[in-house]
């Protein structure tokens, strides 16, 4: 996990100035792809899901080392086609992995929040999931583990095919000409975010669209067909955490209610969208229908109450950078206590801008543990080998942001609370 936390150390700032870069230019030809609620949720959705990996949160059925030892048919040399043979080996797998986040139920629930924003943008690349605890993955690496791949080679492939994948998330980029039978491009992904009929479930690659092209799920992006963005049962909030599991708690609900056995089971398995008939006749969940007309998703805010969140978003992130920083010196507790406070911290600000009447007890917790970390340590977790008086100014800031919480909830609760709709234009 040090590994993975110091990849990030250096990929967060990077995927930052690329967003800068894409909301300077939609400005510029005034076009501006970004809203400041839906990417503040975005890059928040994020930061969750780095807290959660580089704390190695969830169970994972079988490691690739285990299967290397296990089923390897010879032990390939890490030459240059061993990273080929590797690299192909992780982009198939990633393949079929997001298909069956596609096609399953259950699966879904660890995709969904991928596909939650109704814009599409750089910010919504990193919209990832917290809800995929039970790590699958390796299973698809078996092709790599028969052939012998090197596990130091997955380890390092991995990330770098996962950050290959932030830069198609534009609507600023065309069609690339003959790139656009080889790679994923920011047209054909631009289908894959599409909620229009035509393009559901398709192009599922990762880097390569050979995959799809093989395997059937290849659509292009269509001039006649503007793209559309969402899913189509809206998940209505700006908290990443209650999106990554809305899905969930939806097949729990049905799976209770349903009157038979076999679909309380079953249910888990079948294909995305599939409900128990007694449960979808007593219980309808209403789903887009028309892609250019339906409302999207808005809550009352302010430019102070903006200032505010994106002021939280990246002390947050300064917070985390530290944490990735210091990775190495902290304990395993630390880590997890280190690891709550920050997602706790995100639940905060994220329920403030759904004007939730939790948000300010939630505050009002992280608060209080994070001072009262410094007090009874009389340190922020290392802070102060680094920065003098520096846990002085996190206990400051725990005590301004928890005065900032309740002011602005105060303040934009009346103003009309529970008009969070924006008809789309």
């Amino acid at each position: 996990m040090e590994t993975y936390a110091a990849a990030l150390l250096y990929g967060v700032p990077f995927f930052m100035v690329l967003m800068g870069l894409e909301m300077g230019y939609g400005h510029w030809v005034k076009n501006q792809k970004y809203t400041v609620l839906d990417t503040v949720s975005s890059l928040s959705s994020g930061l969750t899901n780095i807290i959660k990996d580089s704390l190695g949160i969830g169970l994972i059925i079988f490691t690739y080392p285990y299967l290397l030892e296990h089923l390897a048919l010879q032990t390939l040399e890490p030459n240059w086609m061993t990273w080929f043979l590797a690299f192909l080996a992780i982009d198939f797998a990633g393949y079929w992995n997001h298909r069956l986040s596609h096609k399953i139920n259950l699966f879904w629930n660890q995709h969904v929040i991928h596909h939650s924003s109704e814009r599409f943008n750089l910010a919504c690349a990193l919209r990832q999931p917290i809800s995929n605890l039970l790590g699958y993955f390796p299973l698809l690496l078996l092709p790599a583990a028969l052939l012998g791949v090197p596990s130091n080679v997955i380890t390092i492939l991995a990330p770098i095919h996962l950050f290959a994948q932030f830069w198609y998330h534009t609507q600023h980029i065309g069609t690339l000409g003959w790139l656009e039978y080889i790679i994923i491009t920011p047209s054909q992904h631009r289908v894959h975010h599409a909620i229009n009929p035509e393009y559901i479930d398709k192009n599922l690659g990762q880097i390569l669209c050979i995959w799809d092209r093989i395997f059937g799920t290849f659509q292009e992006e269509l001039e006649a067909v503007p793209p559309q963005y969402g899913i189509l049962k809206p998940a209505r909030t700006w908290n990443p955490v209650h999106i990554n599991f809305q899905h969930f708690w939806r097949l729990l609900q049905d799976a209770w209610r349903t009157r038979h056995w076999g679909d309380k089971f079953r249910i888990w398995f079948m294909p995305t969208g599939w409900r128990p008939a007694d449960v979808r006749e007593k219980y309808p969940i209403k789903t887009i229908e028309d892609v250019y007309g339906f409302e999207r998703f808005a809550t009352p805010t302010t430019k102070p109450l903006n200032a505010y969140l994106i002021t939280q978003l990246l002390l947050t992130t300064a917070l985390l950078m530290f944490l990735f920083y210091n990775f190495s010196a902290l304990e395993s507790q630390q880590l997890l206590l280190y690891g709550f406070i920050l997602f706790l911290g995100i639940y905060g600000y994220t329920s403030l801008m759904d004007l939730s009447p939790l948000a300010p007890w939630v505050e009002t917790l992280r608060s209080l543990i994070g001072m009262g970390v410094i007090l009874i340590t009389g340190d922020w977790f290392g802070l102060e080998d680094l920065l003098a008086f520096g846990s002085h100014v996190v206990f400051g800031y725990y005590a301004l942001t928890l005065i900032g919480t309740f002011y602005f909830w105060k303040k934009t609760v009346p103003m009309n609370a529970g008009n969070n709709l924006v008809k789309l234009t």
